[in-house]
């Protein structure tokens, strides 16, 4: 697993990283959604437009109550992008971020998600940009150094190929 920590503007401060305190730690969950593309096994990641700044990165937000960080990334794919599947249940890596005008540090705990189905009908359909992208431009894309390095680690390591076993598997959901 890895993790990482960084500022609004995507850049990691040891300064800030190291010396300033957040004034609140919020727990967050993501779900990095893969999916084929003709024929080739879990080659293609979603990449979701942020509402506030439109910068590409993944579905996430907050754990609810009661809520496990996987189940949190599942629903986090359904509002955000109607997207349905198998989702690994440990976390494949965290990142640390903070928000422009916050002192509140979001930790997300990353989870891959394999696609099963998309809806024609979620929560936020119509309010976010979305595309599909090759896992290693979307490691280019995403505006949060800290997903960036997941995904590199996640290209470095074959993750994505014991995605097949766990989905014929059914014994993740």
């Amino acid at each position: 697993m890895i993790s990482t920590a960084e500022d609004a503007g995507g850049r990691v401060s040891i300064e800030q990283s190291r010396f300033a305190a957040p004034t609140a730690r919020i727990e967050q969950a993501g779900a990095i959604c893969l999916c084929t593309s003709n024929g080739e096994e879990w080659s293609h990641v979603l990449l979701i437009g942020s509402l506030r700044n439109g910068r590409w990165g993944i579905p996430k937000g907050h754990i609810e109550a009661g809520e496990t960080s996987r189940e949190a990334a599942q629903r986090e794919a359904f509002e955000e992008a109607g997207i349905k599947g198998v989702t690994l249940e440990r976390a494949v890596g965290t990142y640390s971020y903070r928000k422009e005008g916050t002192s509140a540090e979001y930790c997300v705990a990353v989870h891959l998600l394999a696609v099963t189905q998309i809806a024609d009908d979620y929560p936020e359909k119509g309010l976010r940009r979305s595309r599909w992208v090759p896992i290693d431009i979307a490691s280019r894309e995403v505006v949060q150094v800290g997903l960036r390095r997941v995904l590199q680690h996640l290209i470095k390591t074959s993750v994505t190929s014991i995605l097949p076993a766990v989905v014929s598997s059914g014994l993740v959901r």
